[in-house]
């Protein structure tokens, strides 16, 4: 049925108290857990359930609970840490005799209630239920069983109930709204930050591997624990020692006795399973694995890890590692790396999948003078990641500025809902390695072979207002900016300089990186010349001339930073002879402290300056300064977008009801009809097309001899295209025929493409014949599917030309409005919609309906693997968009 296998089903969620558990399809074997946890219900939870009292499960009841179809019915189970399995908490739903609805109920043993086991359920819940096209839960609560209707009213559900006789009936969609997509994420952030925190503010460590031997990662480890000044306790963990360091040594963290926040393993990867238990019987809270030889050095190393997982998981533990080098909290004075000396404390937090580059970065931000609030090494991503560092920083008032070094993608689709939410509060900064192409692979459709092994990384920074940073360099570039200074409200950028050449320079990289330098106002310039030299220019670039003094270079800031029509300063200083490098560096300082606050100010400092810690003793602090002009261009430019992202309306996405979806769903499982992958035929996907609000140009499927007596019937002009497997470009071997106007010429063209098509060593299968859409600009617009991020939502120039041009932009669905029309007004060509050179102009807006619609149709259905729509035929404004020719590839859900 190219449906999801749910009875398998399986993840992770937190509790309220940020304890994580595990959700899972319940079982055939689960009968005696479940009498278990009815055993633990109070008489009050077994009446709100079954609304009467009741000593035990019938086993009528127990086999409804657990043996499911996961389609008409199913239940998933909680599970929370304990030295057995252990069920909390089980939800359920069957559907109705309608068949688009479900009955939705919740039971949840006592000494959980509260902690948000009901909710998670309920989330669950509903994802399974949408996906077998279930469109709506329903429910019976007790008027007086506030704690189940909190779980509802929660939700964001559009709930409705009614009252009857003590009952409320409670019914809502199972689609997701914003309210409930907020309250998900809202709820999602505060527990994963909670079950960090202990990772990153812990009160007491373990250290197991502490040794004595000089070179040993447990003797750096506990070394760096102590001159750090942590100031909690710290437990060496060594069944061979009695003290190390002076302090005493225990055989194994159990035997501690004391509570323990979080423990650091290095130890060989034979020993770790077996400390990672003695953490699990001590109820350690983190664990921090240094050693390596787990998924990154093959099977053996994966299925280690995997029981390292499974173990943490049953005790509650959260994990960082295996195969990482440490974390730094300053809040606590933890540095527990392997990096030399304790970091500066200050606002930027940092994680790094590299434990070496990571290391090198911690000594670029001391180079730099910048602070952090806490790094982590998060090595081979078992458990934590950087999704869940995310929700950490985000609540922290501590991080001003997030950066992040990745090399793979867990979860890209967690990361899109958790990062726009925190890069609204907070800049987020990425480097994301692996920018080639090599290894993309190869593709049957333009949408696939347009989407580059890069696209959906960008794709995903752009929707969710990442940062993103090509170089190291830059990184740090944007970093120092956004740490001291923030984000400039607008793009108008003010230079000073007593340099004109580099000022020239540092014009035009603002202007190549999209800033405006614009002309200062009347009162500001007069205000300049009233004390700067005759020669000096003053209209934006204000160059001073060589022989500025810190008067000048005081004053000069203050003013430009005072002109309304200016977003930020960029200072540009060359020392000369004339002057006194180390008094201009401190006039510098005073006046960017005169310049207004929001409005940053940056520095270029070309050449040898002497003392440049001048430079940061004004009333600002700490100045961004830069070597060269385009490094400060590069980095305002960075910090004005992101600016401008988070200006921007959040915006609304489309859904597809549910009758059209599972109207799709049928059309879908009978073209694969058993098979993996499957292309629709031209009329599936037309009638796809339609069910899913698309234009299509009408057309019909007919054999070589059926075209002339089938052209009637379409009406005319006509377009006859060749059904062939295997060809793509169906023009590239005339397998296209435009302007029939009569049964005649669509018989006769019919005949043509078959010599044509059969000459070219292909097989031809049909003919389609199409009513002819003469006007409009070609565009194109498609899905494709990656194999990490799931499906992508693609539009650019169509026509013949899409993939010589490659002027496409992508974004992961679901694609807002604002995101659809970023992605049309972002294409090279769209200036084609606007009437280039006099040409008729096109109905954008219809487009980017197109996107919209496509975005709706594969989150639905999620079995479609790859769509082209292309050409799209844009008529004139208000006249709409009408695909005219495509294709649509489904198979199973990856």
């Amino acid at each position: 049925r190219g449906r999801v296998d749910h009875s398998q089903y399986q993840g992770q969620g937190f509790l309220r108290s940020g304890k994580p558990v595990l959700l899972r399809a319940v079982r055939p074997g689960d009968k005696g857990r479940l009498l278990e946890m009815f055993g633990r219900l109070s008489p009050e939870s077994i009446y709100f359930r079954f609304f009467q009292a009741r000593k035990s499960v019938s086993h009528e009841e127990l086999m409804r609970l657990t043996e499911l179809d996961f389609h008409n019915s199913a239940a998933l189970a909680v599970i929370v840490p304990d030295s057995v399995e252990r069920i909390a908490g089980v939800g359920c739903y069957v559907r109705t005799a309608g068949g688009q609805t479900a009955e939705v109920a919740f039971l949840v043993e006592d000494q959980y209630q509260g902690q948000g086991i009901g909710t998670l359920l309920l989330e669950h819940l509903a994802r399974i239920a949408r996906r077998e096209g279930i469109s709506a839960f329903e429910a019976d609560v007790l008027a007086y069983n506030q704690k189940m209707l909190d779980v509802f009213t929660q939700s964001g559900f559009s709930l409705e109930r009614s009252l009857s006789r003590g009952v409320y009936r409670v019914s809502f969609p199972t689609a997701e709204t914003h309210e409930s997509l907020a309250a998900q994420l809202a709820r999602e952030r505060a527990a994963a930050a909670k079950s960090i925190r202990p990772l990153l503010e812990p009160a007491s460590i373990a250290v197991v591997g502490a040794s004595r031997q000089a070179g040993a990662v447990g003797n750096a480890l506990l070394s760096n624990l102590l001159e750090g000044g942590f100031k909690g306790k710290i437990y060496p963990v060594n069944p061979s020692a009695k003290e190390i360091a002076g302090l005493p040594c225990y055989p194994d963290v159990a035997a501690i006795g004391g509570p323990v926040d979080l423990a650091f393993i290095a130890v060989p990867a034979v020993a770790v399973e077996e400390a990672l238990c003695s953490c699990a019987k001590a109820e350690v809270k983190g664990v921090i694995i240094l050693s390596a030889g787990f998924a990154e050095a093959g099977s053996e190393g994966k299925a280690a890890q995997g029981r390292l997982v499974d173990i943490a998981r049953s005790a509650g533990i959260r994990i960082v590692g295996p195969n990482c080098l440490g974390i730094v909290s300053t809040s606590v004075f933890l540095n527990a790396t392997f990096a030399a000396g304790m970091p500066p404390a200050g606002e930027i937090a940092m994680m790094s999948q590299s434990g070496a580059l990571g290391i090198a970065m911690l000594d670029k931000l001391k180079e730099l003078g910048l602070g952090l609030s806490s790094f982590v090494s998060v090595g081979n991503k078992a458990d934590v990641s950087g999704n869940d560092l995310l929700c950490y920083w985000g609540e922290d008032p501590k991080t001003k500025v997030i950066v992040l070094y990745l090399e793979s993608f867990g979860n890209p689709r967690r990361f899109a809902r958790l990062a726009p939410e925190i890069a609204r509060e907070k800049p987020v900064l990425a480097v994301k390695s692996g920018r080639t192409k090599a290894g993309a692979r190869a593709a049957a459709s333009h949408s696939a072979a347009l989407a580059s092994l890069d696209v959906a990384a960008d794709a995903l920074f752009e929707q969710a207002g990442v940062i993103r940073a090509d170089t190291l360099e830059e990184l740090f570039e944007i970093a120092s900016l956004l740490s001291t200074q923030g984000a400039p409200r607008g793009n108008r950028i003010g230079v000073v300089t007593n340099a004109g050449g580099p000022a020239i320079l540092l014009a035009d990289a603002c202007e190549s990186s999209g800033l405006e330098i614009p002309q200062l106002s009347e009162s500001v310039q007069q205000k300049l010349r009233a004390f700067l030299p005759a020669a000096a220019a003053v209209a934006n670039p204000v160059d001073m001339i060589a022989s500025a003094s810190p008067e000048h270079f005081e004053k000069t800031i203050e003013a430009v930073g005072s002109d309304p029509s200016v977003d930020a300063v960029a200072i540009l200083y060359v020392p000369l002879r004339v002057t006194r490098p180390e008094e201009i560096l401190s006039a510098m300082a005073r006046g960017a402290g005169d310049v207004p606050c929001g409005k940053p100010v940056v520095c270029v400092v070309v050449g040898n300056a002497g003392d440049r810690e001048k430079i940061h003793q004004g009333p600002r602090g700490r100045l961004p300064v830069f070597e060269f002009p385009e490094s400060a261009a590069r980095a305002l430019s960075a910090a004005a977008r992101y600016e401008q992202w988070r200006k921007r309306p959040r915006g609304d996405w489309e859904e597809l009801d549910a009758i059209s979806a599972a109207a799709i769903r049928k059309i879908v499982d009978r073209a694969r009809s058993g098979k993996d992958r499957a292309w629709l035929s031209p009329d599936d996907l037309a009638a796809v097309l339609g069910l899913a609000g698309i234009g299509f140009a009408p057309c019909r499927t007919v054999s070589v001899e059926e075209a002339g007596e089938a052209a009637k019937d379409l009406g005319f002009p006509l377009v006859a295209k060749a059904i062939a497997p295997g060809v793509i470009h169906k023009s590239d071997v005339g397998g296209v025929v435009l302007g029939i106007d009569s049964a005649r010429k669509a018989a006769k063209a019919a005949e043509q493409i078959r010599g044509r098509i059969e000459k070219a060593g292909a097989r031809l299968e049909a003919i389609l014949l199409q009513r002819e859409v003469k006007e409009g600009l070609e565009f194109f617009a498609g899905i494709t599917t990656d194999a990490t991020f799931g499906p992508l939502v693609l539009c650019g120039a169509g026509g013949v030309l899409v993939e010589l041009v490659g002027d496409m932009i992508f974004r992961l669905p679901p694609v807002s409005d604002t995101d659809a029309s970023e992605m049309v007004r972002a294409l090279k060509s769209a200036r084609l919609l606007k009437g280039y050179r006099g040409a008729p102009a096109g109905d954008h807006a219809a487009l980017e309906k197109i996107v919209r619609r496509l975005s709706a149709l594969v989150l639905a259905v999620p079995e479609i693997l790859e769509v082209d729509l292309n050409p799209i035929k844009v008529l004139p404004p208000g006249q709409g968009a009408i695909a005219v020719d495509g294709r649509m590839l489904v198979g199973g859900p990856s």
